[in-house]
């Protein structure tokens, strides 16, 4: 990100003859590194605690903006003869002023990661994403949410800025090179402002159209953070154009209200973050092109200390979030932790700027630009490599704590045949599930997904649903061998809780139809009087933290498509029960294994959990729905809330210690589904 520019801030004359100003390529900026240090404290200290600076993370978007205004001066009256000569003097300096840092903190971090956490998948894989400049892709198709307590466990989030950044590297040279920028002709004096407005305006529009559609990728895409780096750009632009002693003259009273009005920025609200947004990232524009040496602004920028830290600032921002991350696995973050992790975070940076950073990006690794690449990406593969071996076995063994034992880990084990204790039925899995659209008219058979004896069964129960419905099997033993009753589980992965709640994801949206319209139908029409449907879904989706217009919808939709289908079956005298909304255990995004009690977390696990009040609260709404339905006699609430949530906090943990979920989706285990086996046994007897 910006913070990985040059600390030497040489930028272009603004004059064609041999005069140095500001703008000159001989000129250094120390209040540039100034301005990167502010950036750099204000997203440590929001990351340290959000409470202390709740929009501290705009120090990105400040970063954004110094890397398109340096980067232009960088690429500013370059004299390569060629567009292969101009891009290998960019890329090279590129490569060596980010990759050995880079490189040299993803193995420690990684190393010591694999020591501390038993699942350490998530980060290795994002490390991995983040040496190619895509960890921003990778956080986004995993759904990731910045804001998140979660998010805070993988050790290489704070890449996804690296990635936006280097995504621009790749076709920013080439506009600036076809533009023909700095070339002091009159006539190509417009084309790179014409392009970078263009592209300014058609990023934002993209930044503001999604903010209320997908948070997530105006915050981790390129294309939507093109913006802020163009606006950098256009101040470089700006600035070299008309020259650094006209705009000084005309913005001389400008630095100290501006430099106010972004520490206000950084205090504003989250829910503002669009308009804060913009707001810092004009403001820094603006600051950048008025300071002056003459102003209060410039003398604080240009405090020896300040400056240093500036000219840090990128081993502080990658150091930072590793120590941080891994204190969040260890000993968490206290009071009385927060000098020591500054300390750490420090010392990690002074060391990465003197050892590694400086050093090689002053050596001459090669004579030919070309080689120079090519080392960089070797270097780039090979890291790449020893972080996949970390994903094997190896990584395992380095894993310092108690691993977790359970019969079933993971999502993978939904699908295993299970078979009762005594006798020969069984449930055979996979043949009784529907994955994804491709399965459309795929047979369900009763002989196959029935534990029991269905023709001989004193009662039947069809169960229905969602993935949630395939984690219950082991739930109906003594009913099957004590009470003679038949039960049938079939589950389709996506299933929406009824059919007047369309399904909208890609993967699920024919089979979901299928699934209501044509396979439970048919099942259902072999039950009997008496016998009952067991709806199970994963119902976290419709209990929003907040509520909204299309929330409310989803409810309404649900409580009248529970009438109809409970009308439906009590045509045939079959009953309805529906399990109710479990504990909101996805939102901590965190493993079974993670939520295990080691002897180096001794304040207690790094996973976020809801508390209790907090989760009745939330789903109240669907709570009041459900309850108003059973009370009419539509459906037997099945409700295992005191059993997955003991407690005052919803945690991974029963009252006995027992873990309650297998995978990181909330899916129960089948240790969970065992002591709620006779809780689901009393509802259908």
């Amino acid at each position: 990100m910006a913070i990985g520019t040059s600390n030497v801030n040489k930028l272009a004359p603004s004059t064609p003859d041999s005069e140095v100003d500001e703008f000159s390529p001989q000129a250094y900026r120390p209040e540039i590194d100034g301005l990167r240090a502010l950036a750099v404290l204000s997203v440590i200290i929001n990351h340290f605690n959000k409470d202390l600076l709740p929009s501290g993370y705009w120090g990105v978007d400040i970063f954004f903006v110094i890397s398109g205004f340096v980067i232009t001066s960088s690429l500013y009256n370059r004299r390569q003869k060629n567009l292969r000569e101009f891009l290998c003097s960019f890329y090279a300096r590129r490569i060596k002023r980010l990759v050995p840092a880079h490189v040299v903190c993803a193995v420690i971090t990684s190393i010591l990661i694999c020591l501390f956490n038993p699942a350490p998948m998530a980060s290795l894989k994002t490390g991995i994403a983040s040496l190619f400049g895509i960890s921003n892709l990778y956080l986004l198709r995993q759904e990731a949410d910045y804001f998140g307590d979660a998010i805070q466990l993988n050790a290489f989030t704070h890449t996804w800025s690296l990635g936006v950044e280097e995504q621009f590297y790749f076709f920013f040279p080439f506009i600036v090179w076809f533009t023909r920028f700095g070339r002091r002709l009159s006539m190509n004096r417009m084309y790179l402002p014409a392009v970078l407005a263009v592209l300014a305006i058609t990023s934002l529009s993209g930044f503001i159209q999604l903010r209320g559609t997908n948070q997530s990728a105006v915050y981790f895409l390129m294309p939507t953070r093109v913006w802020e780096l163009g606006v950098g750009a256009l101040a470089f632009v700006v600035a070299a154009n008309f020259g650094a002693g006209r705009l000084s003259s005309l913005l001389r009273l400008v630095p100290l209200p501006v430099s106010l009005a972004i520490g206000v920025v950084l205090f504003m609200p989250l829910q503002l973050w669009v308009y804060a947004t913009t707001a810092a990232v004009i403001l820094t524009a603006l600051l950048i092109v008025s300071v002056h040496p003459q102003c209060a602004v410039y003398t604080t920028f240009t405090h020896p200390t300040i400056v240093n830290l500036g000219r840090i600032s990128y081993s502080l921002y990658l150091w930072h979030w590793s120590i941080l991350s891994i204190s969040r696995w260890t000993i968490g973050i206290h009071w009385w932790s927060v000098p020591l992790q500054a300390g750490l975070i420090v010392i990690a940076a002074i060391w990465s700027y003197r050892y590694v950073e400086k050093p090689l990006r002053s050596a001459e690794w090669s004579s030919v630009q070309w080689k120079t690449l090519l080392y960089g990406v070797a270097t780039l593969i090979g890291t790449a490599g020893l972080l996949a071996c970390l994903l094997t076995p190896l990584g395992k063994h380095l894993f310092l704590g108690t691993q977790l034992k359970m019969i079933a880990i993971g999502p993978q084990s939904l699908t295993e045949t299970y078979s009762l204790t005594a006798g020969s039925s069984a449930w055979s899995g996979e043949p009784c599930v529907l994955a994804n659209n491709s399965q459309v008219g795929k047979k369900i058979s009763i002989e196959e997904c029935t534990l029991g004896d269905f023709s001989s069964s004193t009662r039947r129960i069809l169960v229905v649903g969602n993935s949630f419905s395939a984690t219950m099997v082991q739930a109906f033993d003594q009913l099957v061998l004590s009470d003679n009753y038949a039960v049938t589980i079939t589950s389709e992965w996506g299933a929406s809780p009824v059919p007047e709640i369309p399904n909208t994801g890609r993967t699920w949206d024919k089979v979901n139809d299928y699934y209501w319209e044509k396979v439970i139908p048919s099942l259902a029409s072999r039950l009997r009087e008496d016998d009952w449907v067991f709806l199970v879904n994963d119902l976290e989706s419709l209990s929003p933290e907040q509520s909204s217009r299309s929330s409310e919808q989803v409810l309404r939709q649900l409580e009248r498509g529970l009438e109809v289908f409970s009308d439906q079956l009590s045509r045939s005298k079959v009953r309805l029960a529906v399990l109710h909304g479990l504990p909101f255990a996805r939102e901590a995004q965190c493993e079974p294994t993670q939520a295990q009690e080691q002897w180096f977390a001794p304040f207690g696990s790094p996973c976020f959990f809801l508390s209790k009040e907090q989760t009745v609260a939330r789903r109240a709404k669907l709570d009041g729905i459900l309850s108003a339905l059973r009370r009419q006699g539509k459906i037997t609430l099945v409700d295992l809330m005191d059993l997955f949530c003991p407690g005052t906090t919803c945690t991974y943990h029963a009252m006995n210690g027992q873990m309650l979920y297998r995978d990181v989706f909330s899916h129960p285990s089948v240790e969970a589904v065992r002591l709620a086996a006779p809780i689901i046994r009393e509802s259908f007897r």
